[in-house]
Order: C-alpha cells, then sequence, then structure tokens
C-alpha cells in the first residue's frame, strides 16, 4: 500500500511541474526588442524574388564589439540562397545600443508581397 501511495504522489509531482512549465512564457524584453528591430531593418528588401512565404531560425551572438555574428541559418527555402543573403546584410554589422554579449536566437518569417 505505500509502493502505492508512493508512486502516486510521484506521478502527480511530475504531472504538475509538466504543466508549470508548459505555461510558461518565454519573456521578450528590451534587448529582444532591440535586435529584432535591427534584425528587420537589415533584411529589408531582399535583392531576390520570394516564391511563397518562409520561416528562419537564426542563430547569431553579438560580440565585443557590439556586432552581429550569424553562427547558423535554418530554413526550409532555398538554404544557400537565404544564408548568403543573411549573412551578407547581417554579419559585422554594429547595434546601436550597447547589447551583452552572447548568443541569441530569433525566427524571422519572411512574407511574399503581391
Amino acid at each position: 500500500m505505500k509502493s502505492i501511495k508512493l508512486i502516486l504522489t510521484v506521478f502527480l509531482v511530475l504531472s504538475f511541474s509538466f504543466i508549470a512549465k508548459a505555461n510558461n512564457k518565454p519573456s521578450f524584453d528590451k534587448t529582444t526588442s532591440i535586435l529584432t528591430k535591427k534584425v528587420h531593418n537589415l533584411l529589408k528588401e531582399p535583392d531576390f524574388i520570394l516564391e511563397r512565404d518562409f520561416s528562419i531560425t537564426l542563430e547569431f551572438m553579438v560580440n565585443d564589439k557590439n556586432e552581429i555574428v550569424v553562427l547558423s541559418v535554418d530554413t526550409d527555402y532555398d538554404k544557400s540562397v537565404i544564408e548568403d543573403y543573411i549573412k551578407s546584410r547581417l554579419n559585422y554589422k554594429k547595434i546601436g545600443k550597447k547589447i551583452k554579449s552572447k548568443a541569441y536566437i530569433l525566427s524571422v518569417k519572411m512574407v511574399k508581397v503581391s
């Protein structure tokens, strides 16, 4: 009987901890807002025609000189073209305000304009 109570207690604690983790929303702080605006401005008006909407997962870091350094680009669209475009537009571009030097992950949506 004690083992059944123990198993039931462990199950309840684990299920509540999963529920608590599921309700946590990632914070959208001031640094993320600054970086999002900067990346948005730098990626405006691509020099190629988009055939469809697609998403990009962009991993980059801000170095000690307050510059963006692209680490990886993940997309289901033409990866080589998109990766070259993003790296040419973002690598070593200065951020206006001082940002903590660390790696960041940002989701970017490219939308086809009719």
